[in-house]
């Protein structure tokens, strides 16, 4: 098996792209790590507990609805919760590596997981638009752009090389 050839564009924009997913990584397998602790725990309670605590009101709408849905959680969906958790984070970190490294493979499939969220980010600033929703859309698009850019002008060595 060959040696895997390192890329010749500029490593800083790259390594910026591979530290934001693999905080997104640790960021979910945080959460993962979280939903363990809820195993065999009254989630009805620290539901409550939680609502409390940031001072809402729990007989209104969105803190009952919130509560509602950890009354319907079980041992099982958190279990798979935490799974599904830890998988999205190992394919985080395995991207982030591939992006240090500077390696084909992971700037085209970063383009196109991050591509794939886009329609959907679109969508909901179209539905309404808040600060939160617009930066997550910016920085994804701005992140597929370089990308996207990587990648073309990675081509247009290869192809000048061939000449």
């Amino acid at each position: 098996m060959g040696k895997v050839k390192r890329r010749e564009h500029p490593k800083g924009g790259l390594r910026v792209v591979a530290l934001f997913e693999a905080t997104k990584g640790a960021l979910v397998l945080s959460v993962g790590f979280g939903l363990l602790a809820f195993i065999h725990k009254d989630l009805h309670l620290a539901a409550e507990q939680l609502v409390r605590h940031i001072h809402l009101n729990p007989a209104r709408h969105y803190p009952q609805i919130f509560i509602d849905a950890a009354n319907h959680l079980t041992d099982s969906r958190l279990l798979a919760m935490a799974v599904a958790a830890f998988l999205y984070s190992v394919v985080r970190f395995v991207e982030a590596f591939g992006l240090w490294r500077q390696r084909q493979w992971a700037e085209w499939f970063a383009l196109l997981t991050g591509g794939m969220y886009i329609p959907v980010e679109f969508y909901e600033n179209l539905r309404g638009v808040t600060w939160a929703k617009a930066t997550v859309l910016t920085v994804n698009a701005a992140i597929v752009m370089y990308l996207a850019y990587v990648l073309f002008r990675s081509r247009q060595k290869r192809k000048q090389a061939g000449k």
